[in-house]
């Protein structure tokens, strides 16, 4: 695909679309290029984090720390297929293997009481104390009375 300043041919955009299991359409990922190639800034052939959070919707989100370890480098191809798992016609699994990635906060394959706490911080911030989340999803791990 070379620099991103060059033009899209019909052979990357089919490359792309394999890539990303065929959940874009050639339009869509035409789109997606213009976008990549405004957040490449310097036109390196893949987006840095600091890139990443000049997206106001990125920025924003409590989880966008953990995000950027994820995007941070991508080039074109591994860009749409991260966006590919947010759409709607992504598989269940695809969104599943995603947030499994944003929890599993020590990347050791397993979600432990202490991932589930970091991403607990993450999204309460000065909300909530440190011993206020301890007991947070130890009361939603209990079995129901009901």
């Amino acid at each position: 695909m070379g620099t991103t300043s060059s033009l899209l041919t019909q052979y990357d955009i089919e490359e792309v679309q394999e890539h990303c299991n065929h959940l874009f359409s050639q339009q869509e990922i035409v789109s997606l290029y213009q976008r990549f190639c405004q957040l490449d800034r310097n036109a390196k052939g893949f987006i840095s984090a600091d890139e990443f959070l000049s997206v106001p919707e990125f920025a924003m989100n409590p989880l966008s720390q953990r995000l950027l370890k994820m995007v941070d480098g991508l080039n074109f191809k591994d860009f749409v297929a991260f966006l590919s798992a947010f759409s709607a016609k992504a598989s269940a699994q695809q969104k599943i293997e995603l947030i499994f990635k944003v929890y599993d906060t020590d990347r050791n394959g397993k979600v432990s009481f202490k991932d589930m706490l970091e991403v607990l911080k993450d999204l309460s911030g000065s909300f909530m104390s440190d011993d206020q989340r301890e007991v947070s999803p130890t009361i939603c791990m209990l079995p129901s009375i009901a």
